[in-house]
């Protein structure tokens, strides 16, 4: 009797290895592609075909773009999260979601086994493994790539033995596509001193000149786009995303410290997040406090850390969420943003709670509300913690 498994299915090289080489196995195999959002319909049914004709017996794609967007992709826009100050977490922060779908067809079918294409040099391995351990411990991992340590090239040898022939394009670049941006790996993000060419990225540059957009924001999530509203954030993410990748917007490499303690880079474009982070990130120093500010900005660090690090389930990160959502009250209004070819200029802000709009002055120009006298008293107090310490110490400061 050949036993149950469920397959996470990208319809990429290491996945696609994975169902003729399960089924050899023995393995009745579900492949399961979970759509995050970054998916179009042409793409589902090649990989739908692609899975069926390397010998799954069953094909299924589970849209969870939107719980994906309500319980992840929200607190990464409002704390403006970038790794390393680079990286949107374009890709890792789908990893505990898509996870958990697996899980659920897995306990819907009652599937003994799970199998991903993760191989034993990178994160995602610990992203799945972790999540599936600890929701459902009873439920045997399979990973073909990490356990026989398999080259993308052995992986490619092999599929052309069963008929498949990769292009070299896939051959070459991994490719994982989502809907706050696409990774690219390859040969040049092996090293250190090559840049991805032009031709490794899935969107070309297509558009020149310029072109002026606005970006509304509602206490802090993405509400409108050139004034036009969207039945949910995901669709205004889209529409963004199809304007500005166009102009090689959001294009970048990320190097950073892995869980396994190696350093790791990968390149990835991610137009729409980019934007919608620095502009959201603009809006927020109007209208937010200094302290909230300052205090936001290092738990959305951490937060992130800890999301792209496969830390989802613990309840602090349930904590920290309450905290970011509390300080998006007053982060409404609109912003107004120039695209062209790989850069976009933020302008400036429209909002009802800018504190720039106050009556107390104008930065470096004038005061309304305090004396020149008031201003002279304040320094004086400010100086004397520093008089009292230097006095006491006798330090003297030279250039």
């Amino acid at each position: 009797m050949s036993k149950k498994l469920v397959l996470a299915y990208s319809g990429g090289l290491d996945t696609s290895f994975c169902i003729p080489y399960l089924k050899e196995q023995g393995y009745d195999i579900d492949a399961v592609t979970i759509d995050t959002g970054g998916f179009l319909g042409p793409e589902k049914k090649e990989i739908e075909e692609r899975a069926l004709s390397l010998g799954a017996s069953n094909y299924k794609c589970i849209d969870i773009s939107k719980p994906y967007y309500e319980k992840c992709l929200k607190y990464l826009l409002f704390g403006n999260v970038l790794r390393n100050n680079t990286y949107p977490l374009s890709v890792s922060s789908e990893r505990a979601f898509q996870a958990l779908a697996i899980l659920n067809y897995c306990q819907d079918i009652g599937a003994t086994h799970v199998a991903h294409g993760s191989t034993g040099a990178g994160n995602d391995q610990i992203r799945f493994d972790l999540m599936f351990q600890a929701l459902a411990p009873d439920i045997e991992i399979i990973t073909p790539i990490r356990d026989n340590s398999l080259s993308r090239q052995e992986e490619v040898d092999y599929l052309a033995k069963h008929g498949v022939i990769w292009s070299e394009q896939k051959k070459n670049y991994s490719i994982n596509v989502g809907i706050w941006g696409t990774s690219v790996g390859g040969k040049e993000t092996l090293t250190s001193d090559q840049a991805l060419p032009e031709s490794a990225y899935p969107t070309q540059v297509s558009k020149e000149g310029s072109e002026n957009i606005t970006v509304s924001f509602t206490q802090g999530e993405v509400s409108a786009l050139n004034g036009n509203t969207f039945d949910h954030p995901i669709e205004l993410i889209k529409k963004l995303e199809s304007i500005a990748s166009g102009y090689g917007i959001g294009r970048d490499t990320h190097v950073g410290d892995t869980i396994i303690g190696i350093k790791g880079r990968v390149g990835f474009e991610a137009a729409a997040s980019m934007i919608l982070i620095k502009a959201h990130h603009l809006l927020e120093k109007h209208v937010l406090s200094k302290w909230q500010n300052h205090w936001k900005q290092q738990l959305a660090d951490w937060y992130g850390m800890m999301l792209h690090e496969g830390q989802f389930l613990d309840p602090v990160m349930r904590n920290m969420e309450r905290f970011i959502e509390d300080t998006q009250d007053t982060v409404t209004g609109d912003v107004h943003i120039t695209l062209k070819p790989y850069q976009f200029l933020l302008n400036g802000i429209d909002s009802p709670h800018d504190l720039m709009r106050s009556e107390f002055g104008q930065y470096g120009e004038m005061n309304k509300g305090w004396t020149a006298d008031e201003a002279k008293g304040f320094i004086k107090i400010l100086s004397n913690q520093y008089k009292i310490y230097h006095g006491v110490n006798k330090t003297k400061i030279t250039l």
